[in-house]
């Protein structure tokens, strides 16, 4: 998203686009369903672990590593081939996500070379870093076009002002825009959705709208589909307003898909203590 003569807080103008207001206030009731169940006043740390569990599987499902949450749950070497090691990038990415809300607002970019650090160890001296002139993404899942190294330290420099300024944007919008906007960039050599939804859930986490990490948008991305998820990443990359808007919807429906997860959670828990 290029700021280049936006109006003050073009976040907040988002929250203006034809149906967003609608897809903020339906994800403040999910959301809002899941912190009132009754389960959550005796047992919200369980469901905390359950949702980043969760949420690191349908993350890695989106980079092309669907396993089930039981193998998932289970595995406990994920050094063996590429798919092991894109869970085990999501499951670390997931457990870092809350060790880094206090440094964000203060320093994303920080953050997102942090994020990049934990899901790339082992990738050289590119880790930690945004791609240089001539560098490639292996995002192989993701074919948008991509952006040089130029446009994208202009852009995240931008989208880094962006937040640090804060604003009155929805958590959803700033959410949706952080997501579309690195998937877009791609700005490192790899692992570039894994972190992205990362850093959604951290804009998600510090808002305030889901500060207890249980209503994972990883699950409903997952959920949603890759086709579908690609689709809408084409509307936010086209900066219509309809793109964009289409595009936030669907961060938006993501959201209130993990929060129903997280309540089935709840459920389940609740009847096994009856």
């Amino acid at each position: 998203m290029s700021t280049t003569g936006a109006a003050a807080d073009p976040l907040a103008a988002l929250g203006s686009l034809p149906g967003v207001a609608d897809s903020v206030e339906s994800v403040r009731k999910a959301v809002d369903r899941v912190y009132g169940h009754r389960i959550m006043r005796r047992r919200g740390n369980e469901i905390t672990s359950e949702a980043a569990l969760r949420g690191a599987r349908g993350s890695a499902a989106l980079s092309g590593a669907d396993w089930a949450l039981e193998e998932v749950r289970r595995r406990t070497d994920f050094s063996a081939g590429e798919g092991d090691r894109t869970v085990g990038a999501a499951l670390r990415l997931t457990a870092e996500a809350g060790q880094l809300l206090s440094i964000w607002r203060q320093s994303p970019l920080r953050v997102l070379a942090r994020l990049h650090l934990v899901a790339a160890a082992d990738r050289g001296d590119a880790v930690g870093r945004p791609r240089r002139s001539g560098e490639k993404a292996d995002e192989p899942l993701v074919e948008l076009p991509l952006p040089d190294a130029d446009e994208v330290a202009g852009r995240l420099e931008g989208l880094s002002q962006l937040i640090i300024a804060g604003g009155s944007a929805p958590a959803l919008v700033t959410a949706a825009v952080v997501h579309g906007e690195l998937i877009a960039l791609r700005p490192f050599g790899s692992h570039n959705g894994l972190v992205a939804r990362a850093a959604e859930r951290i804009v998600l986490i510090g808002s305030g709208l889901d500060p207890k990490s249980i209503c994972p948008a990883e699950v409903g991305h997952a959920e949603l589909g890759r086709a579908a998820y690609l689709a809408a990443l084409d509307g936010y990359v086209s900066g219509t307003p309809d793109g964009m808007a289409a595009w936030i919807a669907h961060c938006g429906r993501a959201v209130e898909l993990g929060a129903r997860e997280s309540a089935a959670v709840c459920e389940a828990l609740q009847r096994g203590a009856a």
